[in-house]
């Protein structure tokens, strides 16, 4: 390519002034000697990156063998889970009761609430209570929660309550759609909002406590065919940035985790991989990084992919979006196989 470059600089400076093949020989020695030059700023860019990148996983793993991440104990005696009979929310009651915090489980089904409850009671030894709430119903559901609630000295509050598309698909074409998005838009974002006022201001007058936001890898990459689902997931994180910011000087440690694929029933994937590990997994990395960094995929799987499709959509925008939509189509095409088939 540089050869045709050179071709066409000759050229050009032969039609402008006749310069000779010896000065056409300094130019190309000096374009040649920038070339070295930016090859040289790139490629330390890329080392710097990579060393930086080496250095935070660095950070990660060492962090919390000496005691860095959140003491969960010290917070408070409570802990409230939106969420929290399944995946990913289950999986945060078990192991902050393991931690020895009394759990507050939310969620719609009273059934599984109950069976959730006595089995973190019966494993841990640690007092537990149910709120049955169905968060799409509106701002009632928050007054019920808020006075189940009263009194409780809450030292962590973890936001994971969300719905996700039960496929990808177009904006216009999803089934439902408008039922779909309100749900969406209740669950993944007004549901934080509202938690977070009912639980935040005993934290601020006791000076210390944690929030924790559940928020998605979709919301830092191109996600087509799931957009109104980034679109919220990309409001938690931006909203988590701020209010920590906001909160520090009250002693509140405020995350946000973005996850990639985790094996859970929103995900449907069964079987849990190095990739996508168990909710179990999952929150048992997560919670060591609380108190060490502020926003993070949590597990170091999930950090590299999410790195790398991210540096892919810094260089070429056009074919991280492309990438994605094709997977994201792949999946909307196996899901609509499945899907049963009306006769008329």
């Amino acid at each position: 390519m540089w050869g045709k470059v050179v071709k066409v600089l000759d050229w050009v400076l032969r039609r402008e002034g006749g310069v000779g093949r010896r000065s056409m020989v300094a130019v190309r020695g000096e374009m040649f000697t920038t070339l070295e030059k930016l090859g040289l700023l790139l490629a330390g860019i890329v080392v710097y990156k990579l060393g930086r990148g080496l250095a935070s996983i660095g950070y990660y793993l060492l962090a919390p063998l000496v005691n860095l991440n959140v003491d969960f104990s010290q917070k408070g005696q409570w802990a409230v889970i939106t969420g929290a009979t399944d995946g990913i929310g289950k999986a945060f009651a078990f192991k902050l009761a393991e931690k020895g915090m009394d759990i507050v489980l939310i969620s719609r089904t009273k059934t599984k609430l109950e069976s959730v409850a006595q089995e973190i009671e019966t494993k841990y030894k640690v007092n537990t209570k149910i709120i049955e709430a169905e968060f799409t119903e509106g701002f009632s559901v928050f007054q019920h929660i808020e006075k189940e609630l009263l009194g409780l000295e809450i030292g962590v509050l973890i936001n994971n309550v969300g719905i996700s598309y039960p496929y990808p698909e177009y904006f216009l074409d999803l089934d439902k759609r408008e039922k779909v998005f309100y749900d969406m838009i209740q669950c993944n974002i007004v549901t934080m909002l509202e938690m977070c006022q009912i639980v935040m201001p005993g934290m601020v007058e006791r000076k210390k406590g944690v929030v924790i936001n559940i928020s998605s890898g979709t919301g830092e990459i191109p996600s087509p065919l799931l957009s109104v689902y980034s679109a919220s997931k990309a409001f938690v994180i931006k909203f988590t940035k701020d209010l920590g910011t906001e909160y520090k000087k009250h002693g509140i440690t405020i995350q946000c985790l973005v996850p990639g694929f985790v094996a859970t029933k929103m995900t449907k994937i069964r079987k849990s991989t190095w990739m996508a590990p168990s909710p179990k997994e999952y929150v048992s990395k997560a919670l060591e990084t609380t108190g060490i960094r502020r926003h993070t995929a949590g597990y170091i799987p999930h950090i590299l992919l999410l790195n790398s499709v991210k540096l892919l959509d810094r260089l070429s925008p056009r074919f991280a979006e492309w990438m994605i939509m094709r997977l994201n189509l792949n999946i909307r095409a196996r899901a609509l196989t499945k899907l049963p088939q009306t006769i008329g």
